[in-house]
């Protein structure tokens, strides 16, 4: 299991097509993605669990990932959330 905290950067946060995007990079991966926000765990796979958390700009995740492409999923995740996700 890998772990690493990571800064919301986009202007609106985790909206729709953020979201979706962080989504489509964890389902691109084998492994569990999920991220923590809030004292909660939630999977990064579901746009709506994504969406759920309710995360801003400027809030702290930490992403979680566990299985046998942990690494680069986790690499690829933290790559997609610091280049702010399409916007």
């Amino acid at each position: 299991m890998v772990r690493q905290r990571v800064t919301i950067t986009n202007p609106t946060g985790l909206h729709l097509r953020p979201a979706g995007i962080f989504c489509n990079t964890a389902n691109s991966f084998k492994c569990k993605v999920e991220f923590e926000y809030d004292y909660t765990r939630a999977n990064a796979k579901s746009v709506l669990s994504v969406l759920g958390a309710c995360i801003k700009k400027g809030n702290e995740i930490e992403l979680v990932c566990d299985g046998e492409d942990e690494e680069e999923a986790l690499r690829a995740m933290v790559d997609a959330v610091e280049g702010g996700l399409g916007e």
